[in-house]
């Protein structure tokens, strides 16, 4: 299933711009942060004059919109993936793939899914010469704890790891996540971060109206959550602290902002739950201003778009001492930070916010300062460096099992 887009011409010399195929099992108009991510890198790579093509699955009837103007959009048939409503896998398409890359052949790819789509992409590239580089961008080895397949764990992570090992560089959002990937088998891998828009998520986008819409009356607080509504996400913590806390204060308001599988059991009953749906841009910069105290109990995450998100907009944040935390956090300065998988200290932590207000006054304005060098210029430019790093080499992706995986090829 083939959609072309508008050719677009470059904004300086062609000489000074690649060809590059993004392969992506999820992408906007879907809500999430490998979506988001991608889709950032991406307009600002077509903004830089690079020509621009990108593979996902295709998105059901309203399939439409056009969040990034590049080259060409190669849409496949998705699968459906049980537990993610609304998100699907790529098909396999090795012949639509080989037929395209054969036709408008890249300079190098960028893989950032592990799924069916992303390992067809490397094997094809394989086969014509192409380099790859893979994004790490999500811990489905993990996941596995969640969705009652602990005992797949070894063998997700042994799949992830040759995957990963088949292209030149593995890029991942942090350097302690690059040093637990080598632990784990991943044979190249470098830190490529991620940026926050400083302008958009801003404590000026506070609204007085959201507020009263949640209920809450001036000197009222309000507890954040922003993300997957899903047993991964570790929510049922937030929501023991939250209960925690409202016996200290009793007007406090839970807001949940994304969706998922459990969202209707979240739902059900909670008069002090305000369910606040999928919210983007501007509406969801808002939505973290307008609130008080942001928790975020995801033992999970490859980096946590949202934590910098929230400190951007100048909230308490209560988030476990990893992943992006442990590039940005200062225990007791910019946030309260327990060490990974601790409840009790969580949940402690969280009901300290309401014994000593004075404390969330600190840590907000903590927070916003503590965030204002991350701006996204540079982890665009070290993604381009990486481009042409690997630039026509043809020979530095798919290291290991190259014989087998040509085989598959053919």
């Amino acid at each position: 299933m083939n959609d072309s887009g508008t050719e677009r011409e470059c904004n300086h010399s062609c000489s000074d711009s690649l060809e590059v195929g993004f392969v992506t099992e999820t992408f906007p108009p879907e809500v999430n942060g490998v979506a988001r991510t991608l889709a950032r890198i991406i307009a600002e790579m077509v903004e830089r004059g690079h020509r621009i093509h990108i593979v996902r699955p295709h998105q059901g009837a309203t399939d439409t919109q056009r969040y990034v103007k590049v080259d060409k959009t190669i849409r496949v048939w998705g699968i459906p993936i049980p537990g993610y409503s609304g998100l699907k896998a790529g098909w396999p398409a090795l012949v639509t793939l080989y037929t395209h890359w054969r036709r408008s052949r890249p300079d190098v790819l960028y893989v950032a899914t592990e799924g069916p789509l992303g390992w067809a992409a490397v094997v094809v590239a394989r086969y014509l010469k192409i380099p790859v580089i893979s994004g790490f961008h999500t811990n489905f080895h993990s996941y596995s704890d969640h969705y009652r397949i602990g005992m797949l764990k070894g063998i997700i992570q042994r799949y992830l790891a040759r995957f990963h090992n088949r292209t030149a560089v593995t890029l991942a959002p942090t350097r302690a996540l690059c040093e637990e990937l080598t632990g784990l088998g991943f044979g190249n891998v470098d830190v490529l971060g991620r940026g926050i828009d400083l302008r958009l998520y801003s404590p000026g986008q506070r609204s007085d109206s959201l507020r009263r819409s949640w209920g809450l009356e001036a000197d009222d607080l309000a507890v954040l959550y922003v993300g997957r509504l899903a047993a991964e996400k570790n929510i049922q913590l937030a929501i023991d602290a939250f209960d925690a806390m409202k016996v200290r204060e009793p007007r406090l308001r839970f807001v949940f902002v994304g969706d998922g599988p459990i969202a209707d059991v979240l739902a059900h009953g909670r008069d002090d739950f305000v369910m606040a749906g999928v919210h983007t841009g501007q509406s969801l910069a808002r939505h973290y201003a307008s609130a008080d105290i942001f928790l975020f109990p995801s033992e999970t995450e490859t980096f946590g778009n949202v934590v910098l998100e929230a400190m951007a907009s100048g909230l308490a944040l209560v988030a476990y001492d990893y992943a992006a935390v442990g590039e940005v956090g200062e225990h007791g300065v910019n946030g309260l930070f327990p060490p990974l998988s601790d409840t009790e200290e969580f949940i402690e932590m969280s009901v300290s916010l309401v014994e000593k207000r004075e404390k969330i006054g600190m840590l907000r304005h903590n927070a916003r300062e503590s965030v204002m060098d991350r701006d996204w210029k540079s982890v665009f430019d070290r993604f381009e460096r990486q481009l042409f790093r690997f630039k026509g080499d043809s020979g530095g992706n798919l290291r290991l099992d190259d014989q087998r995986v040509t085989s598959a090829a053919e």
